[in-house]
């Protein structure tokens, strides 16, 4: 492995900003100080570059086993590591679903062999697979996934008993995606009856609505709180989902913790007559009030960590009318300079955006040596330009489906370079691939 030495950097850590040098050796930070020297090392000059710790992604689709037309793990992993993301935690709705082990296994024997940032990958959680569940390793899985909503079709876990099985026994965290299925499917049926099939994507946040966001939070957290799970709500899109969670607590205490995602943060349902189906998520995109109450709780600390429920589908694809088009959208490559630029404007800190996109994830899903920029962990580092402007185009996204929700947006701030496990993986629009990322393990 090469020896590296950042100079002059100002590092954000922690709760600070310093200026320092970082020695980098066989995958590890073996030094923070000034006037490093290491002869032996290649220098990079990083004066006026800001040193962050490598973004967490903990929620990706890469589309990978069954679904590679739109993705997958070598192209999304570029993508994330161009973006400054240095480890990403996949979900299970690819095709086979991972409802089983051997399945679970599959995946990470794909991404050992593609992909150049660091993974794991949920194990998925259905209405008859609780055995399989019960035997996720907590040591080298990052949690279980449960869809308490329609997103995904098949897995889709609406069995009440299920839901106690999971809450009550599972070994490790359990990540839900959150919307009430009787509730949207109510409000399909009402939209349908009054519009017939002429619905827009402007009643995509009115069908899958803030009451169905709720109701289902809720009955996860009342379940959390009755069976002591390790919860942690994913893609918060409602403000008044913000008072579910604790910020009274030490992360490192709480049981329930919940996500926001950059999407939720950057756009709100007034964007919908410009952007249209290239922002149909599930949960939906909602009021500027829910925006600003989503932003309130990341900075209040009822909100944990902030991710990108990254999700490519075609251009073609997301061409379709309102009701045929598949709703999510990627966002690996673009989260950190949207949240960048979001500091820029004055809504976050740098040192906020650290803890909620590395520190929180490691104390979160309990991730051994990473998140943070400490001697002895591993060297997963972004330097970014705060001061170098580029344009979204089509001409410069990677990932496989060939565009971005931010197309025409221009960030003020660059990431130059991504080391991921102490390799410098992305250097200025080039990558590294002859070294891969490594598979996360976690102290629990």
């Amino acid at each position: 492995m090469n020896t590296y030495l950042i100079k002059g950097a100002t590092l954000v850590n922690e709760g600070q900003q310093f200026i320092a040098d970082v020695l980098i050796k066989n995958g590890v930070i073996e030094k923070i100080g000034q006037s490093l020297s290491a002869p032996e090392a290649q220098e990079i000059n990083a004066e006026g570059l800001y040193l962050l710790p490598g973004m967490i992604d903990d929620q990706v689709h890469f589309r990978e086993p069954g679904l590679t037309h739109k993705a997958d793990i070598f192209t999304e992993s570029m993508a994330a590591v161009a973006g400054g993301i240095t480890s990403f935690m996949e979900m299970p709705n690819t095709v086979p679903n991972t409802l089983t082990q051997d399945l679970l296994s599959d995946k990470y024997a794909i991404a050992a062999e593609t992909s150049l940032a660091n993974y794991s990958f949920y194990m998925g959680a259905s209405n008859d697979n609780i055995d399989e569940v019960l035997k996720t390793d907590a040591k080298n899985v990052c949690g279980i996934k449960v869809f308490m909503g329609s997103s995904t079709g098949n897995m889709l876990v609406d069995n009440e008993k299920t839901l106690e099985n999971i809450f009550s026994k599972a070994p490790i965290l359990v990540a839900t995606h959150c919307e009430d299925e009787q509730t949207i499917r109510e409000n399909l049926a009402s939209f349908k009856a009054k519009y017939g099939e002429d619905l827009t994507i402007e009643m995509h946040p009115l069908i899958r609505s803030a009451e169905a966001c709720y109701k289902s939070s809720s009955l996860a957290v009342e379940l959390a709180k009755r069976y002591q799970t390790r919860l942690h709500i994913l893609h918060i899109s409602t403000a008044k989902e913000i008072a579910l969670f604790d910020n009274s607590i030490a992360l490192k205490d709480k049981k329930i913790t919940a996500e926001a995602c950059v999407h939720h943060l950057w756009f709100n349902d007034q964007d919908y007559a410009t952007k249209g189906n290239f922002i149909k998520w599930n949960p939906a995109v909602k009021t500027a009030a829910d925006q600003a109450g989503i932003l309130q709780g990341v900075l209040a600390d009822n909100i944990d960590v902030i991710a990108t429920d990254h999700a490519p589908h075609t251009l073609a694809e997301k061409q379709q009318s309102y009701s045929q088009a598949p709703s999510g959208g990627p966002l690996v490559q673009h989260a950190l300079p949207a949240l960048l630029e979001m500091h820029l404007q004055g809504k976050i800190s740098l040192e906020k955006i650290v803890e909620k996109t590395a520190h929180n994830l490691a104390i979160c899903f309990d991730i051994e040596k990473r998140g943070f920029i400490r001697e002895g962990y591993w060297a997963d580092l972004v330097l970014v330009n705060l001061n170098d402007p580029f344009k979204v185009t089509p001409l410069n996204v990677f990932y496989k489906c060939g565009w971005s929700p931010f197309d025409g947006e221009t960030f003020q701030a660059s990431i130059t370079h991504t080391f991921v496990s102490g390799n410098l993986a992305y250097q200025n629009g080039k990558f590294v691939t002859s070294e891969l990322g490594k598979r996360l393990s976690f102290t629990r």
